[in-house]
């Protein structure tokens, strides 16, 4: 059963703001005089004229928040606060991750990696500098190994729901057939009927359709048992898991081992059952299991939460690359340039849709992992055809000023078809959510999978695998073959009717599908509704032409009588940009990365149109894309990609009063201590002394501080203690080491448009606001930002954070 974190994911609440109405600013006491005010802009740790020696040993309380890591030799003026730099920090599930704490840590390592000599100096860069590539580049190996792993065994198990090959059980159609054309009829290739001797036409149809349904939900009832068993958090698409986690979210669970196994093997089985689903978005999840399991061979990747999210988010651009692939039969420079750009979409998907952005360092790293992966991919060859994509176009003709209308019309249709698909997979989901579905997840698996294969199997279109429809959908017209009669120009008008039913279907199957308990992937299904609506188009702009040749909007066309003009294919591949941006919002990558299924430059201006059209009118209707709605809905950590802009408003205006807030004295007892530890589990709390701001502490810092403490004075719990170094007249432990004196604060005055931007583009948890002399007003947190820039769904916020603490 899944976790309570996919329910709760502020666990920890990691903030200290909220509605509370009661102040509790304990056991203050006045002081004779009070420090100088913090400085609003410094650097988060303060320099001590202390020498900071640490050994490795671990501080054991209640729970292990933190562990000494390294000893750190410094002197002078650089002496940092490494008292508790040199702490690892133990975050809890469902919380953040502390971005300025970590990267403090991280520099500290440096320097002391730095002022080693001699051998020991030259063996540590080594191993420093080659640490991540090494990660890396096995990361990249391993998810295109996956990868063709995958796609042969996807290939395998779908064939088998039709037949099976004479000479070989594991064999599947394409393997069983090779040498022949496609126009040659594959004797060696037996569908279950022939093969069990069944020559009856009343006999050979149910038979066939019996054991397809009977596969496909065997196969799909497979996935859900495995992720219910033994992985929870493999199921869906795990891209927004991933946004959040890159984002600072804490989710080891959802990237350990057993998940990177159990996703690949219910992947493999969900798409093969016939599912409307796809593998690509789900590969994401997947490379990013692998990468954190060879991070954890390094202690200072697997220590150091910044670092490890560095690894992830270079790693995570390689499942795209693996998913997305190129044409290998075409001319070396051609070859070259689709292989470009796939990496250089897969990277741009991360910079777009994983916004890597805020990871600079990232992009390099990334694109040396995903050209890995793609050579990984190519050179086990998975479909025995010499390239590493299931569909691919070649398009040589020339288009026309007049099909900008027809491809118009397309992108506006994949963009109300795409939200119409998001808004639907949110009703679908909430309602899963409230209903008895959500006791009996299985059986839902069961259900779904049944009803897919009995509708899908006797619309010629649905029946194959979503990747080979859409291969035969880019393709053009050959003379040599004919797939699904889609070439006949006898057959145009029943073509047309069963493509617009076969989009219909499949978007309402996807709604569903996207959510249930297997790993499912969004990709594939929406890039099959957008080419079967182009196709259609295509047909109907190429039945118009040859009907009527000189009609005045076809003057551009060739005037000879027969000749070819329309290209439906290439409708196919517009309608499909405009489909998946209207469902992902994508935009560049997607450019990028049908410009290498395409591998045509000149018709690259189309697609581009056709996606900013789609994204114009689906941000018209509705500003998120599908990840992002996915991510509002579980109410993961994670700011929206869209820059946030007020309307004048100033930061306190939203900013929650120090009457609202939990703090702490400057001059406090144990017992005190101890009851707000034990009374909230925010992260931690402003550090105040007669209202003036002295700093912020952390719950786990405290409540490690105060534990043994406690255990030597069990008879006076009310005994003195105090946040302020070298305080005149005042008897008592001394927990001044473990303040944060520069907490990031500003004045309430500053516009709430850029307080926003310095929690995305810093990484901050909290911000605090105060006066001109140093007194606390107010507080920001990060879910608080999140709250107020997060608004698109509305009513169905958090719908499936059902258990969240408040």
């Amino acid at each position: 059963m899944a976790s309570d974190l996919y329910n709760n994911p502020w666990p920890e609440r990691g903030n200290v703001a909220n509605t509370r109405e009661n102040n509790e600013v304990l056991n203050q006491q006045p002081l004779t005089s009070h420090p100088k005010s913090p400085s609003s802009f410094v650097d988060p740790w303060r320099s001590s004229s202390r020498t900071p020696t640490a050994t490795r040993t671990s501080i054991s309380t209640e729970e292990d928040e933190y562990e000494h890591i390294e000893s750190v030799n410094l002197t002078g003026a650089d002496v940092w606060r490494t008292n508790f730099l040199t702490r690892r920090q133990i975050y809890r599930q469902g919380g953040t991750i502390d971005w300025q704490y970590e990267e403090a840590v991280e520099r500290v390592r440096q320097q002391n990696l730095g002022s080693q000599r001699g051998l020991r100096k030259l063996v540590s860069s080594l191993l420093e500098g080659t640490r991540v590539w090494l990660v890396l580049c096995l990361t990249g190996a391993g998810v295109g190994i996956i990868g063709a792993f995958l796609d042969i065994l996807v290939a395998w198990l779908s064939d088998l729901k039709t037949g099976r090959c004479k000479y070989g059980f594991f064999y599947n159609e394409v393997a069983c057939c090779s040498g022949l054309d496609a126009s040659e009829i594959c004797g060696e290739w037996q569908t279950w009927s022939k093969f069990l001797g069944l020559h009856s036409i009343f006999l050979e149809g149910p038979l066939q359709w019996l054991v397809y349904v009977f596969c496909g939900v065997c196969f799909a009832s497979t996935a859900g048992i495995l992720v219910r068993s033994y992985a929870p958090y493999a199921f869906h698409t795990g891209i927004p898991e991933i946004k959040a986690i890159l984002g600072g979210y804490v989710f080891d669970e959802f990237l350990t081992p057993w998940t990177l196994l159990i996703k690949s093997l219910g992947l493999a089985l969900s798409v093969a059952s016939g599912l409307s689903l796809g593998k690509e978005g789900p590969l994401v999840h997947v490379s990013c299991c692998l990468a954190l399991l060879l991070s954890s061979l390094f202690p200072s990747l697997k220590q150091n939460e910044a670092q490890k999210r560095y690894v992830l988010a270079a790693a995570a651009a390689a499942g795209v690359s693996v998913a997305f692939g190129s044409p290998r039969k075409d001319a070396f420079l051609i070859k070259f340039c689709s292989d470009l750009f796939r990496v250089v979409g897969a990277v741009i998907f991360g910079l777009e849709e994983l916004d890597l952005f805020s990871h600079k360092p990232v992009i390099w790293r990334a694109f040396v992992t995903c050209a890995i992966a793609a050579v990984s991919l190519q050179y086990i060859d998975p479909f025995g055809t010499s390239k590493l994509v299931l569909f691919q176009v070649h398009s040589k003709s020339l288009w026309r000023d007049f099909e900008l209308i027809p491809w118009s019309f397309l992108a506006v249709a994949g963009g109300v078809l795409g939200s119409f698909l998001i808004k639907l997979n949110v009703r679908v989901a909430v309602y899963r959510q409230n209903s008895l579905l959500k006791e009996w997840p299985l059986l839902e698996v069961f259900v779904v999978s049944a009803v897919t294969a009995i509708i899908s199997y006797p619309l010629v279109f649905l029946r194959v695998q979503s990747s080979s429809l859409v291969a035969d959908l880019f393709a053009e017209c050959d003379p040599n073959a004919n797939p699904f009669g889609l070439c006949d120009p006898h057959s145009t008008l029943r073509n047309v009717f069963l493509l617009l039913l076969t989009a219909s279907v499949k978007l309402l199957l996807t709604a569903w599908t996207f959510g249930i308990q297997v790993p499912a992937g969004i990709f594939l299904p929406s890039i099959t509704i957008g080419a079967t609506l182009g196709r259609a188009v295509g047909l109907i702009m190429h039945s118009m032409h040859q009907r009527w040749p000189y009609l005045w909007i076809f003057n551009t066309c060739p005037p000879e009588p027969g000749s070819r003009c329309i290209y439906p294919g290439f409708y196919s591949v517009v309608g499909a940009a405009a489909m998946l941006g209207g469902v992902t919002r994508m935009t560049v990558s997607l450019v990028a990365i049908l410009f290498e299924l395409t591998g045509a430059l000149s018709h690259v201006l189309p697609i581009m149109i056709s996606v900013i059209i789609s994204k114009f009118i689906g941000d018209a209707l509705g500003k998120e894309g599908i990840y992002a709605v996915w991510i509002q809905l579980r109410g993961y950590p994670a700011f929206p990609n869209q820059e946030f802009r007020d309307a004048g408003q100033k930061a306190g205006s939203v900013m929650v009063p120090v009457d609202k807030l939990v703090c702490v004295g400057a001059h406090s007892t144990l017992r005190g201590l101890e009851d707000v530890v034990d009374s909230h589990s925010y992260y931690g709390f402003p550090v105040l002394n007669n209202g003036l701001l002295i700093g912020y502490v952390t719950r786990e810092r405290l409540k490690s501080a105060i534990a043994p403490l406690l255990a030597e004075t069990q008879n006076d719990s009310d005994s003195p203690c105090t946040f302020l170094a070298q305080s005149d007249g005042h008897r008592g432990a001394d927990l001044s080491d473990i303040v944060d004196e520069s907490p990031m604060h500003v004045r309430k005055e500053m516009p709430l448009e850029l307080v926003t931007a310095m929690f995305q583009r810093m990484n901050l948890r909290s911000v605090m606001f105060t006066s001109p002399n140093g007194k606390l007003l107010g507080m920001l947190t990060k879910r608080d930002v999140i709250d107020f820039t997060n608004t698109g769904l509305g009513k169905y916020k958090g719908a499936l954070a059902t258990s969240r603490d408040d």
